[in-house]
């Protein structure tokens, strides 16, 4: 057997995902054959389709055929099972960084985020189901009025008529000209460097204080499980619902505040609710802005002292308070 390494540059052609008959190809000096199938399913992970390839290689052309019936079960027996990206979130983490929290802040904003990276494109793909694990949001009566960010994955140019009409979405891409197609996305992400071109959108691009604070108790609490997996042996919960549920209590924290000062009677957001939301009063005053705007939630911010309110402030019924 050769390390799956050894094939790399090996592809099936363009439309072979609509065949399912044994393929033969050559590597080197080896023959290979592979034999390919697909289902449709309803993850939106997999895009609607799970796709398997299982392939051999052997030195002798006319030795392949003797194995088409093991590769036949082999293929059917993957494509059963459930793909699931295990430590994709602990690599998300690992590359990004603090900048997480830039994300995050995108994420919950629903922005159209756009991820560029070179190939391969599954780790990217990843990248995009970690992104969109940010924002979720178990409250009732929350989101309704804003679109659901979709996980469109891999995009290419056949895809851009498909994401001129989406307000909102996570992609990635392996094709740079991306790049310079502006109107197809709010936030461009390549490789480690988070942009975007929106001018009121640009304070949320610098970490403040809150984000340092939330990204150290994240590692924090990774460190506490990987050390109770380590010594304990108790694998449960794993790092990705730790992950997924840090996000969540924060995202909660902010919206259950938000809710309970919406519904009071002076409708005032104090620096206080938000140091208790876990934000930063002035680093995140911008970001709170959008996201009162973009959810439709109506409170007074109370902490900056300006002389009046500015017109995007007014536009969105956000008042100030000395």
């Amino acid at each position: 057997m050769r390390p799956p390494s050894f094939l790399l540059g090996v592809a099936r052609g363009s439309g072979e995902r609509k065949m399912c008959a044994p393929r033969y190809f050559r590597k080197g000096p080896f023959f290979g054959l592979a034999c390919f199938a697909n289902m449709p399913v309803e993850s939106e992970l997999e895009r609607g389709a799970r796709m398997k390839s299982v392939g051999i290689l052997s030195p002798s052309y006319t030795l392949l055929y003797r194995y088409m019936h093991f590769l036949e079960n082999q293929v059917r027996w993957f494509l059963s099972q459930i793909t699931h990206p295990a430590g994709c979130m602990s690599q998300f983490i690992k590359f990004f960084g603090e900048q997480i929290l830039i994300l995050w802040k995108f994420a919950l904003l629903r922005k159209r985020i756009l991820i560029f990276s070179p190939p391969p494109v599954g780790v990217v793909c990843y990248r995009v189901y970690c992104c969109c694990c940010l924002a979720n949001v178990s409250l009732p009566g929350i989101g309704g009025t804003i679109p659901e960010s979709k996980p469109f994955f891999y995009v290419n140019v056949a895809d851009i008529e498909s994401l001129e009409v989406e307000v909102s979405y996570v992609a990635c891409t392996t094709e740079k000209i991306f790049e310079e197609k502006r109107e197809l996305y709010d936030v461009y992400v390549d490789n480690q460097n988070v942009k975007t071109h929106h001018d009121h959108l640009q304070p949320l691009l610098k970490i403040n204080s809150a984000d340092r604070e939330k990204y150290r108790r994240l590692n924090e609490q990774r460190q506490m499980l990987l050390y109770s997996q380590e010594v304990e042996g108790d694998y449960n919960p794993c790092e990705e619902d730790l992950f997924v549920l840090f996000f969540l209590e924060q995202n909660n924290r902010i919206f259950q505040t938000l809710l309970e000062v919406s519904a009071s009677q002076d409708k005032t957001l104090t620096a206080e609710h938000a140091r208790g939301m876990g934000l930063d009063p002035q680093g995140d005053r911008s970001f709170l802005m959008d996201l009162l705007e973009a959810y439709g939630i109506d409170v007074m911010l109370a902490w900056a002292e300006t002389s009046r309110l500015t017109s995007r402030e007014k536009a969105v019924g956000i008042h100030q308070t000395r």
